[in-house]
């Protein structure tokens, strides 16, 4: 299988991850130490990905993204792939946990549900697919705000109102930016009856393997004891996102 790979094709990819680990711009040298390749390589790749659109340069030597991709991210996340690929890591994680579970994208300021499991027992709570969630007073809510840019962030909320939905909704701003660092840095977001009262969820973000968050699996129901983050509930939350990020960035 290995005998089969372009050595070419996956230097070019390397220069592109360099971009997504967060450079904004490239010069021949730059690539040339961070690939172990001499000048005179670097230099033939650099441009022959200007020339396919995939990079564009700014002034001499230096190059950053083409818009080449501006479309392709839209694409890639909106399409029906992503469900199709989290929707039987979602059924495993219902099974193993007894409760129902979902998987959100973000779309004008709310979480979406893009993926559900239920159960196996009569009694559960349910949500629909294509059900919109106020991002400030929800578990998939609050880890979007969590990883979004500060600039993002401070446009939700200068567009939000944070309107109390019940007795535990938080709607002092300093207030939610303090847990969403919070969230942030624990890896986790819970709803303690925030957006309906006696509806409990506990989340995890699926990242790329630069941080960027591109989906959420969540438990909820119910029950406060699902935000009991030191039960199996947490753990086989993590493992089944670590899942999601191995099936979505598998590499051979």
């Amino acid at each position: 299988m290995t005998s089969q790979l372009n050595g070419s094709v996956l230097k070019a990819f390397k220069i592109l991850d360099l971009f997504a680990a967060g450079q904004s711009e490239l010069t021949a040298k730059e690539t040339a130490d961070a690939l172990g390749i001499n000048m005179i390589t670097a230099h033939r790749f650099l441009h022959t990905l200007v020339h396919a659109g995939a990079l564009r340069t700014t002034s001499r030597g230096v190059f950053r993204l083409g818009y080449l991709f501006a479309d392709l991210g839209e694409r890639v996340l909106q399409g029906d792939n992503l469900p199709t690929i989290l929707q039987p890591i979602l059924d495993q994680l219902a099974r193993d946990t007894g409760e129902a579970c979902m998987a959100t994208s973000f779309d004008r300021d709310m979480a979406v549900c893009i993926a559900k499991a239920l159960p196996d027992r009569p009694l559960y709570v349910d949500i629909r697919i294509g059900s919109r969630l106020d991002a400030f007073c929800t578990a998939h809510g609050k880890l979007w705000l969590a990883h979004m840019s500060t600039d993002d962030q401070n446009r939700y909320f200068k567009n939000a109102d944070l309107t109390g939905m019940t007795d535990h909704t938080i709607t002092d701003i300093t207030a939610l930016k303090a847990e969403l660092a919070t969230i942030r840095t624990q890896g986790f977001a819970t709803n303690n009856g925030e957006r309906e009262h006696d509806i409990y969820a506990l989340a995890v973000p699926i990242l790329t393997k630069h941080g960027t968050m591109i989906s959420a699996f969540s438990v909820f129901g119910a029950s406060p004891a699902l935000l009991a983050t030191g039960n199996d509930t947490l753990k086989r939350l993590k493992s089944a996102a670590q899942s999601a990020q191995d099936a979505l960035f598998q590499t051979s």
